[in-house]
């Protein structure tokens, strides 16, 4: 595995102070990682961000992966104890009931009524309380529903109050158009692209997307590269 410390902690710093709400309630961030193609790296990217955050951050920081129903991230995490630490029990991811998906039709629950759709996604603290990744409970989906991920706002405006950050992996623009639906919804999306990628046409037509998507396209992470000057980030977040 290649060490990224240095480009996380280059991320981690440009962030700046976390901002804060009236009352001087501190205000976590949104920021989401994409690729144009698969194999781009984007979730060793976004994982090791949250991890390197999680170290130096006063509040939770949370890994929402957006490859629902698989959960990558969460079996990343479970496959590598001795780097991510243990997995804790699984507690509810939403803060306050909201969701970023909707499953389709509704399950019906023994009172009669719908399940919640925040009910099928839970968290679990990775290697100690100040790291989250979410699962999906893909065993409570019915073999004729379907998730789609939503262009709603309250569920990341939930986590802005809950986390210090939230790092959001989505899948590549090439399979999902989940990153440009979210896109308006967070702080600002990363581009990853690996070191050896010569295509520029690809990435480029991911930043406009998101871009016409009302999203903010922040930079550019090379991926086991070098990460552009930080300097994208300081100046949309300060």
């Amino acid at each position: 595995m290649v060490d990224l410390t240095a480009e996380m902690a280059q991320l981690w710093a440009s962030l700046g102070p976390v901002p804060r709400a009236p009352g001087g309630v501190g205000l976590g961030r949104v920021i989401q990682f994409v690729a144009a193609h698969c194999g781009e790296g984007t979730s060793t990217v976004a994982r090791e961000l949250a991890r390197f955050a999680a170290a130096h951050a006063r509040r939770p920081v949370w890994l929402v992966d957006l490859d629902v129903p698989d959960s990558p991230q969460y079996a990343a995490a479970a496959a590598d104890a001795r780097l991510y630490g243990p997995l804790g029990q699984a507690a509810t991811a939403s803060p306050d009931g909201s969701a970023f998906f909707t499953v389709q039709p509704p399950a019906i629950g023994p009172d009669g009524k719908p399940w919640r759709d925040a009910r099928y996604l839970v968290a679990h603290p990775m290697g100690g309380p100040n790291l989250w990744v979410t699962r999906f409970r893909r065993e409570a989906l019915r073999p004729d529903q379907a998730v789609h991920v939503m262009p709603t706002g309250s569920y990341w405006s939930a986590m802005r109050r809950h986390a210090e950050l939230v790092v959001v992996d989505a899948p590549a623009a090439a399979r999902s158009q989940a990153a440009f639906t979210i896109a308006p919804f967070v702080d600002c999306t990363v581009l990853v692209v690996a070191a050896q990628e010569g295509d520029v046409a690809g990435p480029a037509a991911v930043r406009d997307g998101l871009m016409a998507a009302g999203g903010h396209c922040a930079g550019v992470v090379f991926n086991r590269a070098r990460v552009e000057p930080p300097k994208f980030l300081k100046a949309l977040l300060s």
